[in-house]
């Protein structure tokens, strides 16, 4: 026998959860612009070091990890492909010879610099679609959340042993 759930006033779960919400509208909005960076034959995490590497070239590979949403390992093969491709190099850090920082090849630098105008007209297309307020405040508020989310502060939710 199949039960149905009871009528409530609150909302499903899923439709109005934070985390699906946030992971929904990037998906739907990445995927417009994901489109155009295909068509430039890069896969998204490349595109994503990409821009990582226009704010700080010769970044360590660690924080390129971080910033691109890619895991360590992960990175470092997807950053041989580009480095076989021709769009970046790796180099020893002059300071630490173990640490080893990215650049920008010229040929890097020339899709870097055709893609990012390109991202950025595709954000003020999504902006306009909402009410000024809304736009003006929404990546304030996403910068305050993941500011949030780095500080170590001790997660909530915890039960106690009694329980």
């Amino acid at each position: 026998m199949t039960s149905t759930p009871l009528e409530t006033d609150e909302p499903e779960f899923v439709a109005d959860y934070l985390l699906y919400l946030l992971a929904a509208a990037s998906e739907g909005a990445s995927a417009q612009f994901h489109a155009t960076v295909r068509s430039h034959d890069l896969r998204v995490p490349e595109w994503r070091v990409l821009a990582c590497l226009h704010d700080r070239d010769g970044a360590m590979i660690t924080h390129l990890a971080r910033l691109a949403l890619v895991e360590q390992s992960r990175l470092t093969r997807i950053i041989a492909h580009m480095e076989t491709r021709g769009v970046l190099r790796r180099q020893n850090d002059p300071d630490d010879g173990r640490r080893v920082r990215v650049f920008l090849t010229p040929e890097g630098q020339n899709l870097v610099d055709l893609l990012v105008p390109l991202a950025r007209a595709h954000e003020k297309r999504l902006l306009a679609q909402l009410s000024n307020t809304d736009a003006t405040n929404l990546k304030p508020m996403l910068k305050a959340l993941l500011k949030t989310l780095e500080d170590p502060v001790a997660p909530t939710g915890k039960t106690s042993n009694t329980d």
